[in-house]
């Protein structure tokens, strides 16, 4: 056997989940199958990987490693209480920080995160994008998962209907995709 890569490692970190974040008019929900992977075993398949942080009115979702990610929404919580109510700028400070910050630039994973105003996908290169379209994905079955979001949006106005229906189909096409959604929702 060849010894793993960092490349073979990082590209590895990415199978085992998919995190969707969908808007309409009145919605806005954000979900995760439950499924986490160890290169091609199942170790766990009911995992809680969207969650609210602050005081509730945003919902978060992680991509990669749980402790990375558990640790990036203690930081962003932190910024939160530095900048309440303004979920980029602490977005912002907390990209800024995660690329600059010699422990924190070993952190791997991917965030969606979202109020009732704004959803953004936040890396370790520093970016903090919001997507043009009122749907986004990340993780292995994330293109999947987007895809169909897309192809229903002017179909289904419910937010958790559409990223149910749209997690069922990635579901059925990736193999790190389970059907044991969780899903965290809020009123706009």
């Amino acid at each position: 056997m060849l010894p793993m890569t960092s490349s073979d490692t990082q590209n590895s970190l990415w199978h085992g989940t998919t995190i969707l974040a969908v808007r309409t008019a009145t919605q806005l929900a954000i979900m995760s199958d439950g499924q986490v992977s160890m290169g091609q075993t199942v170790m766990k398949g009911n995992a809680r990987k969207v969650r609210r942080i602050g005081d509730g009115s945003i919902l978060a979702g992680f991509a990669g490693a749980t402790a990375d990610a558990f640790t990036l929404f203690e930081r962003l919580e932190q910024k939160l209480e530095r900048f309440p109510k303004q979920l980029q700028r602490a977005a912002v400070e907390l990209a800024k920080d995660w690329r600059t910050e010699k422990y924190l630039q070993k952190l791997e994973a991917l965030l969606i995160v979202a109020d009732r105003e704004t959803t953004l996908v936040i890396t370790g290169a520093g970016d903090v994008l919001e997507p043009e379209y009122p749907v986004v994905a990340v993780g292995s079955g994330g293109n999947f998962a987007l895809s169909a979001a897309r192809a229903l949006l002017d179909y289904e106005p419910d937010a958790e209907r559409l990223g149910r229906k749209a997690m069922g189909i990635a579901a059925d096409i990736c193999v790190y995709t389970n059907t044991n959604i969780t899903v965290e929702t809020l009123d706009v």
